[in-house]
């Protein structure tokens, strides 16, 4: 009989701003209170896990050290479970999901916990590049014309490659920004955020509200200097946010699941991954769905909810034009809970942010399919697609 993959809890942190209300959380223990959490909520032994699969970008200073195990350990959880930590750049607790369930697929597992982490305030973005040596070598410079440039540049040329304007970015950007203020005034994130508790000025503090939501104002939105190049289109708002937070998801077969009690939220149905020119770098999502679209053997117009990280405006709205979606669907289907550029970028935490929404949106709406994907640093990318069972 062929084993499935079968999502049955799904649990984030509140998304906290740079120098934000995590800032004093150390990342160890804020993905510790979302273990504990995820562990709660299941009501199982936590020693019946068989592995856990942390994603983390920067893994240097407080995220070293397989910071995975280091949070399980911090909870208080079994030594006797093992942790991992993976660095897939910004997909990195997406691929944690994918080794989780092909892990769960294959029969390595019964349960699995793929999670992810990043507090971006106190282990800022390429910590792990700047502290001992530089990542790129001769030999790779010498692959590519002009060098590697920065990602905001990879934005500004897939913006001038897909010509799409300054207005639109900004345009989009609202649209990010609107939708989360809805989801989280309608209480679409209730169920998915973990509440944690914070020191603030005036004591201590709940913190259960996603820091980086405004509410937008065009004037200025459209004020907004260029980020990355004088005459670019590319701003901080149109950008996604820095951000610190965690997730995690519970993987095992539905076998399992109805033999522990628990309910089945969404099965996998497909994996993917792409490859893409490590110079625009940002463009993987495009390739990815085709593929992960292929392997299940659906259209997206088959595809209910869209999860597609916002690292850029220009990267969303890439994909959208390169694989033809028609603005109806585009507005009715994808990231509409909004998403990082309202939210914020969590790195290593994002994967697992955003199948957390989806999975939620998707019960929300009574979807059927829903699909998540996201561009990485280095030219690469995820795709996963998901089935709604509850």
């Amino acid at each position: 009989m062929t084993r499935e993959a079968v999502i049955v809890e799904a649990v984030r942190s509140p998304l906290g701003k740079r120098n934000g209300k995590l800032k004093d959380w150390h990342p160890v223990d804020l993905l510790a209170a979302v273990l504990n959490e995820t562990i709660d909520r299941s009501g199982i032994e936590a020693a019946l896990v068989d592995d856990v699969i942390c994603g983390c970008v920067s893994q240097v200073g407080d995220q070293s050290l397989n910071v995975g195990r280091n949070a399980w350990l911090a909870a208080g959880l079994p030594e006797e479970v093992s942790a991992t930590t993976v660095d897939r750049q910004c997909g990195s607790s997406q691929q944690a999901a994918h080794f989780a369930a092909q892990g769960v697929i294959s029969g390595a597992y019964d349960i699995a916990i793929a999670c992810g982490v990043e507090n971006m305030t106190r282990v800022p973005m390429g910590s792990s590049a700047s502290t001992a040596g530089f990542p790129f070598s001769e030999q790779l410079m010498a692959r590519y014309e002009g060098g590697l440039v920065p990602q905001g540049i990879s934005a500004e040329m897939i913006a001038e490659r897909w010509e799409l304007s300054r207005g639109e970015l900004d345009a989009f950007s609202m649209r990010s920004h609107e939708r989360a203020g809805a989801a989280t005034r309608d209480g679409s994130f209730k169920n998915e955020i973990f509440p944690i508790k914070v020191q603030t000025d005036d004591g201590p503090q709940l913190f259960e509200v996603d820091e980086g939501i405004r509410t937008p104002n065009p004037e200025k939105v459209a004020a907004l200097p260029p980020a990355f190049k004088s005459d670019g289109v590319i701003t901080a708002g149109n950008s996604s946010q820095i951000t610190d937070g965690a997730a995690a998801l519970m993987i095992t077969t539905p076998e399992k699941a109805e033999q522990l009690g628990l309910a089945p939220r969404a099965r996998f149905v497909s994996f993917a991954l792409a490859g893409t020119d490590p110079v625009t770098m940002l463009t993987g999502p495009i390739p990815a769905t085709r593929k992960a679209l292929e392997k299940a053997g659906l259209s997206i117009d088959d595809i209910d909810v869209v999860e597609i990280n916002e690292a850029f405006a220009s990267v969303v709205l890439a994909w959208k034009k390169e694989l033809g979606i028609d603005d109806g669907i585009f507005d009715e289907r994808v990231n509409v809970h909004g998403g990082a550029i309202a939210l914020g970028h969590p790195l290593g935490a994002s994967g697992a942010r955003l199948m957390t929404t989806l999975v939620n949106a998707l019960e929300q709406r009574g979807g059927r399919y829903g699909l998540q994907t996201m561009c990485e640093g280095g030219g690469l990318a995820n795709a996963t697609i998901i089935e709604r069972l509850t």
